[in-house]
């Protein structure tokens, strides 16, 4: 063999060499819910091609509350098994302390993403994760069914509940057996923790546990909120509702039979879609109040991502991270899943605006929208939306009235406030 061929073939086995090196297999855990999963396959295989890094799909399930308490599990044992965290609005003080800062990696791309959701993911100075979508929930409802009988939006939420019974009630009795005026959230999880935050906050009952530490959620306003929903279970809404999640009201409202529903930007894209029956017949709008001098309350929501700080792989994990929270992916997300990016520029985009025109509409409803209060109760927020939600559900499902579950709450809260949050 020629002494120069020799020599490019060692050249290339070394090149090669490299490039396997230097290739890095990694796992991330990612929720379920709607098409997040056949998404994210598609996003790794551009990845991949660009990369040739490998990376894995850990299928998580569709429950926040599931997903943070396996998550935890895992970060507590040092699991090197997973480097990349889908991770929920929420979790950023409790987890910050297993996640790499991105403060570094990621400076060249935080001041295109709105700063109050970078904010979010600050803990100590250290961003914990990088926005991936932002979610503030709405009100969907069958337009086409609101025309047919004369009626307007609602504003309030009595106006909703009047205009639920009542299209409910004629679309029964034209055939429609099927049908309900209302579904939302009502299971115990996280989800409940977002509805009912919705209803006391829009209803002047505040934020469960007030900003500067104040434990508010034991009031009238908040009892009058909980025993208004109460009297929905069985009326308008199903009974069954009180074990709903997203996908479960979502699978009522896409089959036609529901005329409101309180859901995330994800199910327009999936509402619209061509095997659903409501494609092209609904709309949406924030959602009511208590009276129309309440403002409108949606619980601020979102998905970012995260990288263990137990990776092996962890410059590839930002890599990966990066890429997917980019203006392209978050583009391609907004228009195929309608998922809300985080990025303001996507919010003036043409192609964006044309494939999701709700979504220019629906930017006031999330820069307006609630926080839940984990920044203020830190690693203890778990504890204190778990002993919320059981209160709200207890409250929805008979278990003692409003006034009496919220009582007992804030006993609870204040035994697990301690000296400070």
């Amino acid at each position: 063999m020629k002494p120069i061929l020799r020599t490019l073939i060692i050249c290339a086995a070394i090149a090669g060499a490299a490039d396997l090196a230097a290739a890095a297999e990694l796992s991330m855990a990612a929720n379920s819910t709607g098409k997040n999963l056949s998404f994210l396959r598609e996003q790794i295989a551009k990845f991949e091609k660009e990369t040739g890094h490998k990376v894995n799909l850990v299928t998580m399930p569709p429950s926040s509350s599931e997903q943070f308490s396996q998550y935890r599990l895992w970060l507590a044992a040092g699991n090197r098994d997973v480097d990349v965290y889908q991770t929920d609005v929420v979790w950023a003080p409790q987890l910050a302390d297993q996640f790499v800062d991105l403060t570094g990696a990621t400076k060249d791309v935080v001041g295109a993403h709105f700063p109050s959701i970078i904010q979010s993911q600050t803990v100590n100075g250290k961003l914990v994760a990088l926005p991936f979508y932002t979610d503030a929930p709405a009100l969907y409802y069958r337009k086409d069914l609101l025309d047919k009988y004369g009626k307007t939006p609602p504003k309030t939420w009595d106006e909703l509940a009047a205009t639920a019974k009542e299209i409910q009630d004629k679309e029964r009795a034209a055939g429609n057996a099927d049908i309900w005026g209302f579904v939302f959230q009502g299971n115990a999880y996280e989800g409940l923790t977002c509805n009912a935050l919705e209803w006391i906050k829009s209803s002047g009952g505040g934020q469960i546990v007030e900003p500067d530490g104040t434990i508010s959620v034991n009031n009238e306003k908040a009892a009058a909120a909980l025993d208004r929903v109460k009297e929905w279970i069985g009326t308008i809404s199903p009974s069954g509702v009180l074990a709903y999640q997203e996908e479960e009201s979502r699978g009522v409202w896409q089959t036609g039979n529901a005329v409101f529903m309180r859901n995330w930007p994800y199910a327009y894209a999936l509402g619209n879609g061509d095997d659903s029956a409501v494609k092209g017949k609904f709309e949406v709008k924030p959602l009511p109040t208590a009276t129309d001098g309440d403002q409108p309350s949606s619980t601020l929501g979102g998905w970012n991502l995260a990288v263990s700080k137990y990776s092996g792989e962890q410059e590839a994990a930002i890599a990966f991270v990066k890429f997917l929270a980019s203006p392209e992916v978050q583009k391609t997300r907004a228009i195929q899943l309608s998922n809300l990016p985080t990025i303001a520029a996507l919010y003036d985009d043409q192609e964006v605006a044309a494939a999701q025109p709700f979504m220019p509409n629906w930017k006031p409803i999330f820069q307006n929208a609630v926080p839940r209060p984990s920044a203020v109760a830190k690693v203890k927020y778990n504890e204190v939306s778990s002993k919320f939600w059981s209160a709200v559900h207890n409250t929805l499902s008979g278990g003692g009235t409003a006034a009496e579950n919220l009582e007992l709450l804030e006993a609870d809260l204040t035994e697990l406030q301690g000296d400070a949050w």
